[in-house]
């Protein structure tokens, strides 16, 4: 079970998502079989059903309040064929596990996000990205085949190619066109399982936005983490880092042979016993400036692991226990590359709340896939971690939500605990088109969970 489910009550199993913000309670079951979570969809309550993995969905996407929720880990098998790449997935099978089976033999996932601690069928329904969407696209992108339970509890095989389309209706569709049990995926050949940084620190916003702009397309991957706290001439400097897959003959002759091993370990974790949290705007401003100095200014084919690159804050168990018992919402938007000006302003009103975050990331994003809720668009993505008590803080992203969308932008579901649902379908144009889809699948709504209901979908 995730480390975001309490304990078991007479009403249920207390879930809450990764941000602790608005726990509800569910009844929780594992089916050990395809015939025992076939029979589990049926027979589910007027609240309906919805799949969970590790609770990493920071809202309530993964929550169920009054319902059914179907812990799928017991659907975990991993079958490569370690010539062509391709891997049929248990949907219950985290990323770190697939990791830890397939970069020995020579692959990598082609799709990762900042954390290896969701499932596969979390990820598909999610859409997630990773550092690499103007490259890569989405973690959807790469699925060959999915298996899907419908209402009716029979099992589907959906593929990209699907003349109803309903697989792009589930990916991206939050768990709410049925069950996600396995998946086939195109993985990427690696030689080794180390990455090749490229490390450079922009003094202001402008910088970095110009960095990224003029040398992103060079590079598979790139992230920049932004000072939230700095102003004045220095609102918005970063540290961007961009990379590749090291290659073999890159790494020194001790490490060439152990050059596909991957064992990232937990060095520490964080109590549940916090009352005020560590994180507050006086601990995340000494944490900012300490991380911007130690950053060097240019630095060129450093070769670092996949965790330090890819997942800093697996190394931290239960890191979200550092925001205390009131939690933190993630406040993650894009807009189009015209309104880029938004990122300057949501950092700008953010400061005058103020409402400091140390994990401030911003990335560009490529092309959209045809999947209607997905969230990616071509354009600027900032995702923010802010502590979820600060007073003023939710009339201030009200008022960015208003921002985003009046500028074609949207916030990402899998990630919000607070958008006000008349917003969803001017973020979200295809709304329509994607109910109509869902309501075909599963027309008496036996899929739900608390943000289906609170968004109206």
């Amino acid at each position: 079970m995730s480390d975001s489910l309490a304990g078991l009550g007479t009403d249920g199993t207390l879930l809450s998502g990764w941000g602790r913000t608005a726990p509800t309670r569910a009844r929780v079951s594992t089916p050990m079989s395809s015939d025992s979570l076939s029979n589990l969809v049926l027979e589910s309550g007027h609240r309906g059903i919805l799949a969970r993995g590790l609770g990493r969905a920071y809202g309530d996407a993964a929550q169920n309040s009054g319902g059914d929720v179907a812990d799928l880990a017991r659907f975990d098998r991993i079958d490569l064929d370690p010539d062509t790449g391709i891997a049929k997935i248990g949907a219950g099978v985290s990323l770190d596990q697939l990791l830890r089976k397939v970069l020995p033999l020579g692959w990598f996932i082609p799709v990762t996000p900042g954390t290896r601690q969701v499932t596969i069928g979390g990820a598909i329904a999610a859409d997630v990205h990773g550092k690499n969407h103007h490259i890569d696209g989405t973690f959807g992108a790469h699925i060959l085949e999915l298996e899907l339970v419908g209402a009716d509890g029979v099992y589907r095989k959906l593929t990209p190619q699907d003349p109803a389309a309903d697989f792009w209706l589930t990916v991206g569709g939050m768990g709410l066109t049925g069950l996600i049990t396995q998946a086939s995926m195109q993985l990427l050949p690696v030689t080794t399982s180390s990455l090749r940084v490229d490390t450079e620190r922009a003094t202001d916003l402008d910088d970095l936005m110009s960095r990224m702009t003029s040398g992103d397309d060079d590079y598979r991957y790139s992230v920049a983490w932004i000072d939230c706290v700095a102003g004045g001439r220095s609102l918005g400097r970063g540290v961007l880092t961009r990379g590749d897959h090291a290659k073999l003959e890159e790494l020194s002759m001790a490490d060439r042979a152990t050059a596909l091993e991957f064992d990232p370990k937990v060095r520490l974790g964080i109590p549940n016993v916090i009352p005020g949290g560590l994180l507050n705007r006086y601990s995340i401003s000494a944490f900012n400036e300490l991380w911007y100095r130690k950053a060097p200014k240019s630095r060129a084919g450093e070769i670092q692991s996949i965790g330090t690159f890819f997942h800093p804050l697996d190394g931290v168990r239960n890191w979200n226990n550092a925001y205390g018992p009131s939690g933190f919402l993630q406040y993650q938007f894009v807009v189009p590359m015209e309104a880029s000006d938004l990122i300057r302003i949501a950092i700008e009103r953010l400061r005058k709340v103020p409402a400091p975050s140390f994990l401030a990331v911003l990335k560009r994003f490529g092309a959209a896939n045809p999947a209607p809720l997905s969230f990616p668009q071509p354009g600027w993505t900032l995702a923010l971690d802010i502590p979820a008590a600060i007073p003023g803080l939710s009339v201030a992203l009200s008022e960015l939500d208003d921002l985003v969308a009046a500028a074609g932008g949207r916030i990402y579901l899998a990630k919000d605990s607070r958008l006000r649902p008349d917003l969803l379908p001017l973020m979200y144009p295809r709304l329509t088109e994607w109910q109509s889809g869902r309501a075909r699948l599963d027309p008496t709504h036996r899929f739900n969970s608390d943000l289906a209901r609170r968004l109206l979908l």
